[in-house]
Parts: structure tokens; C-alpha cells; sequence
């Protein structure tokens, strides 16, 4: 069983009105085509290093990590994805703009030079 069904798996409710929620969408989750991502570049902190970074990711954790998956795997570098934000290891700004307009993000703004 997958982490997902686990967590909303309901055994038991005493409420005689109970009715379970669907999971197919989140009201608090932002659709996709209505998002505003702003991709930037960033050596603070990194010795130097630069990572590419997406900034403003409105929705469920899970959800941002299966972005950064995609987005690691298509870029062939590492990464990581925490507080809606995802970090790119290295200069891949131009590359990373391009699969989130291909994954249907409506807005995608270059942040910096």
C-alpha cells in the first residue's frame, strides 16, 4: 500500500454525518496553469557552487517533491526539495524553464541576470 492511501485510510468514524473527503483535489492546492514559479540562480551559502532555484510552489508537499524528482532526473544532476522550494544542483536555469512550461505551470519568470 502506498504512503498516500495510508495516511487517509478511515477505519472507524461515531459520526452519524461523516462523509470522507475526496482526494482527487485540494481546495488549498493551486492548479498548475494558475502558478507563478520564479526560477533564479543562487551561490550564497554553497561555497561558491551555484544551484538553480524554484521559487513560489503553492501546494502539498508531495506534490513538490515529485516536481523535483522530474526536475532532476530530466536535468541528470541532484537536488532537493523542501518548503516550496526546489534546488538544482548547478547552472541549469534555461533547461529548468523550459520542462516547467512543458509540465504546464502557466507562469514561469527568469529571476536575475
Amino acid at each position: 500500500m502506498s504512503k498516500k492511501n495510508k495516511n487517509n485510510r478511515i477505519v472507524f468514524s461515531t459520526n452519524p454525518d461523516f462523509q470522507p473527503e475526496d482526494d482527487s483535489y485540494s481546495e488549498n492546492e493551486t492548479p498548475r496553469a494558475q502558478q507563478k514559479l520564479y526560477v533564479s540562480i543562487d551561490k550564497k551559502k554553497r561555497k561558491g557552487k551555484e544551484v538553480t532555484l524554484v521559487e513560489g510552489y503553492q501546494g502539498p508537499e508531495d506534490n513538490l517533491k515529485d516536481l523535483a524528482k522530474m526536475l532532476k532526473q530530466k536535468c541528470g544532476v541532484g537536488g532537493s526539495a523542501k518548503e516550496g522550494e526546489i534546488v538544482i544542483q548547478g547552472n541549469k536555469r534555461d533547461k529548468v524553464i523550459e520542462l516547467l512550461l512543458a509540465a504546464g505551470f502557466g507562469k514561469v519568470i527568469r529571476k536575475g541576470g
